[in-house]
């Protein structure tokens, strides 16, 4: 079994933010896999499929990012056996970039922090890279709306691929 993670904050206030670019990979995810997000459980949206005969639980933490390793620890004592992918917004790549990481530090994303400080560094994560404007302190960018939307409509569904691939 797969778990694959996207990382956000819920609520309509931060569609389209780039600290959402986890929930969107997610979403594409979900659509490649023909399936759709259920209710919310155990701290997150949740739906599940099947890809390449392995099973694939893709979540949407619901604690928001700073919380985000509570839902994923939630899951992960459940299916202890399972893989984890994390989608995850990187301030440090190119807007736009994908980059995989089989396993590592949580750097200075507070929801990698989170998953961190809950699991351990023992998963994986597809990184969209969102870039970072200088003239905004962090908090105040990576809540702020997405500009180039086709830019990043591109880049989440390579992600989706990418994920896809690694199962």
């Amino acid at each position: 079994m797969v778990i694959v993670v996207g990382l956000g904050n819920k609520g309509k206030e931060y569609d389209w933010t780039y600290h959402n670019i986890g929930f969107m990979v997610a979403d594409k995810v979900a659509e490649k896999l023909g399936v759709t997000f259920g209710k919310e459980k155990n701290k997150a949206y949740f739906c599940e499929g099947f890809y390449n005969g392995e099973k694939v639980l893709i979540l949407k933490p619901t604690t928001y990012m700073n919380l985000s390793g509570e839902a994923v620890a939630l899951y992960k004592r459940k299916n202890k056996d399972a893989r984890i992918i994390v989608a995850v917004d990187d301030i440090d790549l190119p807007a736009g970039k994908i980059r995989y990481r089989e396993k590592g530090s949580a750097g200075t994303h507070n929801g990698l922090r989170s998953i961190v400080a809950n699991i351990g560094e023992e998963f994986e994560r597809v990184k969209v890279g969102v870039g970072r404007d200088e003239s905004l302190d962090l908090a105040t960018f990576v809540l702020s709306k997405i500009k180039d939307k086709k830019l990043f409509e591109k880049a989440t569904d390579e992600a989706a691929d990418m994920i896809l691939e690694k199962i």
